[in-house]
């Protein structure tokens, strides 16, 4: 008990004094994770918004694919893409291993079926009343989507909070393609399982209170939005924060 009072004091201490390895670190992460998400928020949101709308055949099958990929591990993906960036892989001339890059693009793949899951439900749920109308007015499939994810922008808004926590609480992708080298691709998650690993457990302790400081404050933005958009009186109903946003 005295240990862990110790580490708590001196993760306290790190964190009002300012410490430049702490901050360092904080900043690091968010900034390859708010990348991350603008990435794959880009591309997963147009894709959700697509499925939500279209009717093709081989959709169920598409469907089923996305929503497995939701349930992929970090380290799958993190093998994954370090293959594909390895010396010997088809991406490798880019020379990308190890470096922040590389990390945003695997954290991307990660988040990408998040945003693309929850965007398709989201445009689904709104196509239903308004789709028909829509369509009545001459507006394709494409343009559909557009007007529809519009105007779910601010449920869209609350899928991006999400994707962000999704990303900046993931270990095993950043690991494998970063590989956790100080001042240059150490992250919020891997120099806590390496600081617990060394004992330094005041600098890990900091870290997972700031870790988790992040979560509380993106599930709490989330609440405030859905707040907002019930007080206004709209039909659409925002995802449920506790559910995506995983620590």
């Amino acid at each position: 008990m005295s240990s862990f009072s110790d580490s708590a004091l001196a993760a306290w201490d790190l964190i009002v004094r300012g410490d430049a390895a702490l901050w360092a670190i904080v900043a690091r992460s968010l900034g390859v994770s708010a990348a991350a998400c603008a990435l794959a928020c880009g591309f997963g949101v147009a894709l959700g918004a697509l499925l939500g709308v279209g009717r093709f055949a081989g959709r169920g099958a598409v469907l089923t694919v996305l929503n497995t990929l939701l349930a992929v591990p970090s380290v799958v993906v993190g093998l994954v893409v370090y293959l594909l960036l390895s010396r010997s892989g088809p991406l490798g001339f880019l020379g990308l291993l190890f470096t922040f890059e590389a990390m945003v693009l695997a954290q991307s793949v990660l988040v990408l079926p998040v945003a693309a899951a929850l965007t398709r439900q989201v445009v689904e749920d709104s196509e239903r009343p308004h789709g028909e109308q829509l369509a009545s007015l001459g507006a394709g499939t494409a343009l559909r989507a557009l007007l529809l994810a519009w105007h779910e922008r601010y449920a869209l808004l609350t899928v991006a909070i999400a994707c962000f926590g999704r990303a900046v609480s993931e270990v095993g992708a950043v690991m494998i393609v970063g590989g956790n080298i100080d001042g240059f691709t150490r992250v919020m998650t891997t120099a806590i399982a390496l600081e617990t690993s060394k004992g330094d457990l005041a600098l890990a302790l900091a870290l997972g209170i700031v870790l988790l400081a992040v979560v509380l404050a993106l599930n709490a933005l989330v609440a405030l939005l859905r707040r907002w958009r019930l007080s206004r009186g709209d039909a659409a109903v925002l995802p449920r924060a506790g559910a995506e946003v995983a620590a």
